[in-house]
């Protein structure tokens, strides 16, 4: 496949989804095709499966049902959409990907990041992010400014140390694979996030040229 995942991570709160869209706009009016996802959903049916995951009222989903869904939704994003793309040679912009199951349901949920990575293997097959971009802000900061500019879902409404857990992960796993992870400093005003995170996409994407 020619074409790039790129895939932007970090704690709820933490600004991915306002980066992702400038650096979208950034991108395609410089010539790119460019596509943009959120997970969970993207198409039709991951849209449904998003709904069931975040729904407030499905406080007794377990943990392992969760996990499946997370990866059902993966799967058909990936089979649906992200490979027919990547195969025509696109840039592909997404919000969260593999790493957010290894971390919210690996170790948040303590279902282990070996049992979660087995399971999306299985799910994305060869569709693996080529780059991940982690926002790095400290995790109540992010979480209480998505709480008072929102409406919280079910995993946003998990206790500090649930989200604390997540934000450990993102740090260890980002110094295990600085080379596949690059972190930005995401207590910055966010012209100045996305302008980092706008350097890095470009040099890598020359880097590949």
């Amino acid at each position: 496949m020619n074409g790039k995942l790129i895939v932007f991570e970090g704690p709820d709160g933490s600004g991915k989804t306002t980066v992702l869209e400038k650096i979208y706009e950034k991108l395609s009016k410089n010539g790119y095709e460019v596509y943009k996802f959120r997970e969970p959903g993207g198409t039709q049916i991951s849209e449904k499966i998003r709904e069931i995951i975040l729904d407030n009222e499905n406080i007794n989903m377990s943990d392992k049902c969760e996990a499946l869904l997370y990866a059902s939704s993966r799967a058909q994003l990936v089979d649906e959409k992200l490979r027919p793309l990547l195969k025509k040679g696109s840039l592909i912009l997404c919000d969260r990907y593999v790493l957010s199951s290894m971390l919210y349901q690996g170790i948040g949920r303590n279902l282990g990041i070996d049992e979660i990575k087995k399971i999306n293997d299985f799910a994305i097959g060869d569709v693996s992010a080529d780059l991940t971009i982690f926002l790095n802000i400290d995790y109540k900061t992010a979480l209480d400014r998505k709480r008072k500019n929102f409406v919280s879902d079910r995993l946003e409404n998990e206790d500090y140390t649930f989200h604390k857990k997540i934000y450990d992960g993102y740090i260890k796993l980002s110094k295990m694979y600085e080379d596949e992870i690059i972190s930005v400093d995401a207590n910055k005003d966010v012209n100045t996030v996305i302008n980092s995170c706008l350097k890095i996409i470009n040099d890598y994407l020359k880097e590949i040229k």
